[in-house]
């Protein structure tokens, strides 16, 4: 049996990523590649650095957290002007945006979509209906997400677009692992002090 037997779907996608940046990073000149804000067909903004996934959202944390990564699922509608904010000012910010990129994966999601998803029970449901099951009343909505002793555990959530400041301390508290032992508000408070 050959090796090409072996290969994952997360394989095939990360070998495909390679080739593509390695063709993109001869195209571009020295520096730090930018972050780029699409708008698709379905109406939703994204970023160009965001996970391309099967929606096996096991398989999406177990890889992030294989490679030291955070892991985190973002919640959009069409229409939504706070989603279309965090894209074109927030993570037009490279200050703000440079170390999320760096330490997190994270999947798009529409909260009236229908694309299939593998919830980490192993249920399959249209983005829509996992959505409801998620209780996710506002975009855009992250849902941060670890390994508890092999199971998937939400960690955090931060719905809604908060000023800069502390959407980016929202990703440091994720980071550090700051919520196995203070709220967010707490952390926050401890890092006006400092």
């Amino acid at each position: 049996m050959s090796d090409a037997s072996h290969l994952t779907r997360r394989g095939f996608l990360r070998g495909a990523a390679s080739l593509s940046g390695t063709i993109a990073a001869t195209a571009l000149t020295p520096g730090a590649a930018k972050a780029v804000t699409r708008l698709g067909d379905d109406g939703l903004y994204t970023q160009d650095w965001y996970l391309d996934s099967f929606l096996d959202l096991s398989e999406d944390l177990s890889a992030a957290t294989s490679k030291g990564r955070h892991f985190a699922l973002q919640w959009s509608q069409r229409g939504c002007v706070y989603c279309k904010t965090l894209h074109t000012v927030y993570f037009a910010d490279p200050a703000l945006v440079d170390p999320i990129r760096a330490a997190f994966d994270i999947v798009h999601l529409d909260l009236f979509g229908a694309r299939e998803v593998t919830a980490f029970d192993g249920a399959r449901l249209t983005e829509k209906a996992f959505g409801q099951r998620e209780r996710i009343r506002a975009t855009p909505t992250f849902q941060f997400f670890a390994l508890d002793g092999g199971t998937a555990k939400e960690v955090a959530r931060l719905p809604g677009l908060l000023p800069q400041t502390e959407f980016a301390a929202m990703f440091r508290y994720v980071a550090q692992g700051a919520y196995k032992d203070a709220t967010f508000d707490a952390f926050l408070a401890r890092q006006d002090r400092t």
